[in-house]
């Protein structure tokens, strides 16, 4: 069976947040940083060689593949700011007409800039995705 190849490392999140080319990319991941770490209680990790992340959660699949994620994260990825949302987003209908411009995936949330959203509802978000992680992967 094929091994995740996104697991935690010691990589330095904040010098990989400095060499983000987009100066307001750069701004926003500090913002996501301070926020995640309000939220959650945890200090980042990279995941990866992209993905910041806070917390983690072992899952484990019917076909038998499992293994560590992050709680939440995010990455800075060229065309958008991509949000993980680890529980999804089909419990957050009224949270997602409120949070403003934005696309998503699976548990993806893609932002192009953080003024384009309402902060204050992705704080409440990504707390109520922890919170349904931690109580569902105890």
């Amino acid at each position: 069976m094929a091994e995740n190849k996104t697991k935690a490392t010691d990589a330095d999140v904040v010098e990989f947040i400095n060499n983000v080319p987009d100066e307001r990319k750069r701004q926003d991941s500090f913002a996501l940083l301070e926020l995640m770490r309000e939220v959650t209680g945890e200090e980042p990790k990279m995941w990866g060689s992209s993905i910041v992340g806070f917390g983690s959660y072992h899952y484990k699949y019917t076909s038998g593949r499992e293994g560590d994620a992050g709680l939440t994260g995010f990455s800075p990825r060229k065309q958008n700011l991509t949000i993980y949302i680890t529980s999804g987003f089909d419990q957050y209908a009224d949270l997602m007409q409120k949070l403003g411009k934005h696309t998503t995936g699976k548990s993806c949330l893609y932002v192009k800039r953080l003024s384009d959203i309402d902060l204050n509802v992705l704080r409440e978000l990504v707390q109520k995705s922890v919170d349904h992680m931690k109580r569902t992967n105890p």
